[in-house]
């Protein structure tokens, strides 16, 4: 059971060209990372499969059950790139509240909360004010948020941007964890750096067109030969996309 986009495509107004055509895709199993430079469609295909948007053409589905449908969105969870952290709640009031925006009673959100919390390794911090998180903590809180609902299909939007390389790699290090679980996660990004060694599929996609879908060794192999084992990601990344050191 996952996500399945069936010949999608979307324009965010009506003569602008479309930011993605005909789009089909499917959403693997473990840890998916999806490279794209700006612009490329990511965010468009997140919002997606997150029934943010709903394509002109095409449908999106889980399971059977299209986007629009209410069991839907209790499967699929998204995390936005920016976590607001809520004003006088502590991290698992926040969590608890997010849990009964999606339904939840007040009693299973509670306690999903804490359960949420331990997937992300913050349940020490269950009792801290949520405005009182670091940056990188305050990405974890949204993760727990996100996963409250025992959700399928996890969906991170840019979830390391502004973190330094520490912060990045304990995120990493979490994403990796709940993904060990059977939980399908897509995490965009058009940092290159994002590509963990643990990482189980990477996608990449460019002008709303899917340029390389496979594991992240078969990813690695595009690079040039000669590139060092520190430049592969970056350079396997630029010949997919630019055609950088292809001979194009």
């Amino acid at each position: 059971m996952t996500v399945v986009f069936a010949d999608c495509t979307y324009r965010y107004k009506r003569g602008n060209r479309p930011v993605l055509t005909d789009f089909s895709y499917e959403i693997s199993p473990g840890t998916t990372i999806l490279l794209g430079p700006n612009g490329a469609g990511k965010s468009t295909a997140l919002k997606l499969a997150a029934s943010l948007a709903k394509p002109q053409r095409g449908h999106v589905s889980f399971n059977g059950m299209r986007s629009t449908a209410r069991e839907y969105r209790r499967q699929v969870s998204w995390m936005p790139q920016h976590i607001t952290a809520a004003p006088g709640l502590t991290c698992r009031e926040q969590v608890a509240y997010t849990g009964w925006l999606k339904g939840m009673n007040r009693s299973d959100a509670w306690s999903g909360a804490e359960h949420a919390l331990a997937k992300v390794n913050m349940l020490e911090q269950a009792q801290k004010k949520a405005t009182k998180l670091s940056g990188g903590q305050l990405r974890r809180l949204g993760v727990a948020a996100a996963l409250v609902h025992d959700c399928q299909v996890l969906l991170l939007d840019e979830p390391t941007a502004g973190m330094d390389p520490t912060q990045r790699r304990v995120f990493r290090e979490v994403v990796s964890s709940v993904a060990e679980g059977g939980l399908r996660v897509l995490m965009s990004t058009h940092d290159v750096a994002d590509l963990a060694e643990d990482a189980d599929q990477v996608t990449v996609l460019a002008d709303g067109v899917i340029r390389y879908h496979g594991d992240a060794p078969g990813f690695l192999a595009e690079a040039p030969s000669g590139v060092t084992a520190a430049r592969m990601a970056e350079a396997a990344y630029s010949k997919i996309v630019h055609g950088i050191g292809s001979g194009l």
